[in-house]
């Protein structure tokens, strides 16, 4: 049995979340096409007869505006020295620039083996495919290049089993019908806050957290009710939530509804409510009641 922690890593939108989704063939990690969407650090567990892969996804590494995209790109750069393989996702149809040059300064210090995955080729035309391999080839040695299009799942059977053989023999760290390490709690409030993302496109940017605050059994119908609240910045975007008539938060809880019956395997009543909380991305005590603590990474 092999097993072993394969971290990936790379700049916001470079497709890691879309390729940990393809890898467990469900979601685990939430996708949308805004750049870091991805906040915490996100466990998918892929067992098959012979193997265990914990690959852990991790926020795009990007220069922090504030205290939480302080908080994001620690919990990735702290992940780069801990898997025993290192998944660095590029988005192969955008130029190299200063970003990529930080990632790669960064993996400088790393013992572990590196993948560079050129992901979205599927945007990309063979020739250019080969130049960006061999562009690549010339910033530092890896240990495989995988061209791949995680939308897609091209080659991505193939980057599973070669990583195989670079995990070393051991235990299966996790049963093996595990999925996640996530809480369930977790796991509901960022797919409710990627329907937020994906519905409102750009009239809500990242200022939107969301948090599982109770669940309890309706006595009527044995139904799980489940109550979120959504936290904004400003009153304006409290109300681009909510939309006319309440008709946006209600195409948001339909959406988000249907994919957290599907993870818990039954029929919920899902309950939204819109809170503001003025500059809480950069207050301490509300990114620690939200489950975000930079405080983790500075020990």
């Amino acid at each position: 049995m092999k097993s072993g922690f394969i971290s990936l890593i790379g700049r916001p939108n470079a497709g890691k979340s879309t390729l940990i989704n393809q890898i467990m063939e469900r979601k685990i990690a939430i996708v949308s096409a805004k750049p870091q969407t991805t906040r915490t650090r996100i466990t998918g567990i892929f067992t098959t007869p012979d193997a265990q892969m914990v690959l852990v996804d991790t926020p795009g590494i990007h220069k922090p505006k504030h205290r939480l995209d302080q908080y994001m790109v620690e919990a990735a750069r702290s992940t780069i020295y801990e898997g025993d393989v290192i998944f660095y996702v590029v988005d192969a149809s955008v130029p190299f620039g200063p970003g990529e040059k930080f990632i790669l300064d960064c993996l400088a210090e790393v013992d572990a083996p590196v993948f560079l995955l050129l992901n979205k080729i599927d945007m990309m035309s063979p020739e250019q495919i080969m130049r960006s391999i061999v562009q690549w080839q010339t910033r530092r040695e890896f240990a495989e290049i995988f061209p791949l299009s995680a939308e897609r799942g091209d080659n991505v059977d193939r980057l599973i089993e070669t990583a195989k053989g670079y995990l070393m023999d051991g235990p299966s760290f996790y049963p093996e019908d595990a999925v996640t390490d996530q809480p369930e709690t977790i796991v509901m409030a960022e797919l409710i806050r990627e329907k937020i993302l994906r519905l409102t496109e750009e009239e809500v940017p990242h200022s939107v957290a969301v948090v599982i605050e109770h669940q309890e059994r309706d006595e009527h119908d044995d139904k799980l009710i489940v109550h979120a609240a959504i936290y904004t910045e400003r009153d304006t975007q409290k109300a681009i939530i909510i939309g006319k008539q309440g008709s946006m938060i209600k195409r948001i809880g339909t959406a988000a509804r249907r994919d957290i019956e599907e993870l818990l395997g039954e029929k919920i009543y899902l309950k939204l409510w819109v809170r503001v909380k003025a500059n809480w991305r950069n207050r301490e005590g509300m990114l620690h009641d939200l489950g975000y603590d930079i405080d983790d990474f500075n020990d």
